[in-house]
């Protein structure tokens, strides 16, 4: 018997002429989490379901536990989970009821089914909504009630496809607290994701591009194998300063991430260094360079994207400064505003003000009233109460002229994927109004943005996610509206595509055009002018990303390089003083006031040990505003159910 819990050898698999998996071999031992980290289109999918002999391969070899995944499917279904992008809960059946679906279906006995049902509630944090619909769950609830289902029978191996995508920070969190716990209970754990930052709790990964595996290892191995370093340059102005310098030739390896820009040092780094020097003193910007550091995951991802790319042209703006003002300086301006479903409260009394070319972004948990308050201000949804404009006109007797001044790109594209790229602007041109000359020139004016000049006539079903996107943006932009609404725009793309289309955005702010934005990425709630944090329909917070830091964050952060247990991450949580303990890459973080507090966490634990590790007080991240404002209010769910 193999000593592997998953072995794949050469896995090959085609549709028509395009090749989807090419040549993937893997092998993940007991008790191993092994992340396959990709966009949407890079093979993730079709790998997992091949597996999960759900699909055969064309050519190559798939086992779990031992057995061949083609011609012995019935020893391995139930030595499995695998759950998938459209995983089936049954909406008219309660939490429970889909539990003890799955159960039957598992054949689990009878015996210990209650016990087994109540114990992943309870460490799921679900046993308060039991008895609800599953209709009636949160997104994050919904992921976290499927992987549940999956794990009633106890498999020896776990396949999850992207579980997290769209989910919250905190929701994530708790899915990957139940996915360690399960790894240290001996289950072979293989999930894709696309969020970077969560793919670091991965104990292997492999990065997938174009259907084959680009780098494979532990995420110390992957960074040290790539020789990149990165320079920080941080200020108030690195916004300023990233979007001049964008300006220019052949200016590649910068990111900019809040109020920081982080330089791949090149080996023209010396001669650049000395440009951003003369062009900060010459335009009198507020900031200097930092201490340097490693690279992360999406550096590396990027680094391997870009690396036979020519040197970008220099940006020219595709917006034309807008030329219409408003009064009061405000695109959006709401007061008290409310939406009530019969005995339910989505928004609860609240007020905004959004200023003329403003990257704004919404963000919240899932269910928080993010979608219902967009619904409102883009005229789709009447409000209960209150009152406001968007782009100047009145939200309650208005609302026709809102949808004719606004964009709008939902986070499923809203594109007619059987219709090409041509028809599809073509179609919102004729919603918009759109005619003659005009009509001609902003067809022009899409292909362009989209990048999709020569590909007119292909149909969008052959499109990648990232070119399905940017069509999707430049469609809710034929009109020239003064506002976008953004909902979830780069959910599931590849971090190259998310940073060419954040400069879009920028592009747009600068030319007057005001961005409206939700997002579950903590990463792209940097790049915000201002954010709000909406949760149970009401706004707890609003500001810069570094006020929200500056007024949330109470406690220190401390960053310690070991990897713990889920039981001792538990223990360290019930220490007086710890506001909160979790995984973070490779190791794990602290939240605490008390400069004394790791000594009182390693007895504890019973390891003095533990103060002989490298610990460092990390800054905070909008990801640490999100957790402390989310679970503020979740204290109390345990003795009063939250109504999504």
């Amino acid at each position: 018997m193999s000593q592997f819990k998953v072995r794949a050898e050469c896995l090959c698999k085609s549709f028509g002429a395009g090749r989807a998996v090419d040549s993937v071999s893997l092998n993940v031992k007991p008790g191993e989490i092994f992340g396959v980290v990709g966009p949407d289109g890079a093979g993730k999918s079709t790998l997992l379901r091949m597996l999960s002999s759900i699909m055969p391969p064309d050519s190559g070899l798939a086992e779990i536990c031992g057995y061949n995944a083609v011609s012995h499917a019935d020893d391995i279904k139930n030595r499995i989970a695998y759950m998938s992008q459209r995983f089936g809960l049954y909406n008219d059946l309660t939490v429970e009821e889909n539990v003890r679906f799955y159960a039957d279906m598992y054949s689990v006995p009878e015996n210990r089914l209650e016990q087994t049902i109540d114990e992943l509630l309870h460490f799921s944090y679900m046993h308060p909504f039991k008895k609800r619909l599953a209709g009636r769950l949160s997104g994050g609830m919904k992921q976290k009630l499927q992987l549940v289902c999956a794990l009633i029978h106890t498999p020896e191996v776990l396949i999850l496809d992207e579980p997290t995508n769209g989910v919250d920070p905190v929701s994530r969190r708790d899915f990957w607290r139940m996915l360690q716990n399960f790894a240290e209970k001996g289950v072979a754990i293989v999930i894709s994701t696309s969020y970077l930052d969560e793919a670091q709790r991965c104990h292997r990964l492999a990065l997938m591009h174009a259907g084959k595996f680009f780098k494979v290892g532990s995420l110390s191995e992957i960074i040290a194998g790539t020789g990149i370093e990165i320079s920080v340059w941080r200020g108030e102005s690195a916004g300023k300063l990233f979007a001049e310098l964008k300006q220019r030739e052949g200016v590649i390896g910068i990111r900019l991430f809040g109020d920081s820009m982080r330089v791949s040092k090149t080996p023209e780094f010396a001669k650049f260094k000395a440009d951003i020097d003369r062009l900060v003193i010459d335009r009198k910007m507020a900031g200097d360079w930092d201490v340097d550091e490693k690279p992360n995951l999406e550096d590396v991802f990027v680094n391997y994207l870009t690396d036979h790319l020519l040197p970008a042209a220099a940006g020219v703006s595709q917006f034309s400064p807008l030329q219409r003002t408003f009064a009061s300086g405000n695109s959006v301006q709401i007061k008290d505003l409310s939406r009530v479903f019969g005995d339910f409260t989505a928004v609860d009394n609240i007020s905004l003000e959004v200023r003329q070319g403003e990257i704004f972004g919404f963000i919240g948990p899932n269910g928080a009233g993010k979608s219902t308050t967009i619904r409102m201000l883009c005229g789709l949804l009447v409000p209960t109460a209150g009152s406001g404009t968007v782009a100047g006109f009145d939200l309650f007797s208005e609302s026709e002229k809102i949808k004719q001044n606004i964009g709008y790109m939902s986070q499923k594209f809203s594109l007619y994927v059987d219709l090409s790229v041509k028809e599809n602007i073509s179609f919102y041109g004729g919603i918009y109004g759109l005619s003659g000359s005009h009509f001609f020139n902003r067809i022009t004016w899409a292909l362009e943005l989209a990048g999709l000049k020569g590909l007119e006539d292909s149909p969008v079903n052959v499109l990648s996610p990232g070119f399905r996107q940017r069509l999707a943006l430049a469609c809710s932009l034929l009109h020239e509206p003064v506002i976008v609404f953004l909902d979830e725009p780069t959910s599931g793309v590849d971090p190259l595509t998310r940073r060419k289309f954040w400069e879009t955005i920028r592009d747009m702010a600068q030319n007057g055009i005001t961005v409206f934005v939700t997002t579950h990425y903590m990463e792209e709630a940097e790049y915000c002018d201002r954010i709000a944090f909406i949760n149970r329909g009401k706004i707890m917070a609003c500001g810069s990303p570094g006020q929200l830091k500056h007024d949330v964050i109470k406690h220190r952060i401390y960053k310690v390089n070991r990897l713990l247990s889920a039981a001792e991450l538990e223990k360290i949580r019930s220490v007086a003083g710890v506001a909160d303990a979790y995984v973070y890459g490779t190791g794990f973080h602290v939240a605490a006031e008390q400069s004394d507090i790791m000594g009182k966490i390693a007895a504890k634990l019973g390891d003095q040990t533990l103060l002989n590790e490298k610990i460092t007080v990390a800054a905070p991240d909008m990801e640490d505003v999100f957790v402390q404002l989310t679970t503020a209010h979740f204290a109390d769910d345990g003795q009063k159910e939250f109504v999504t």
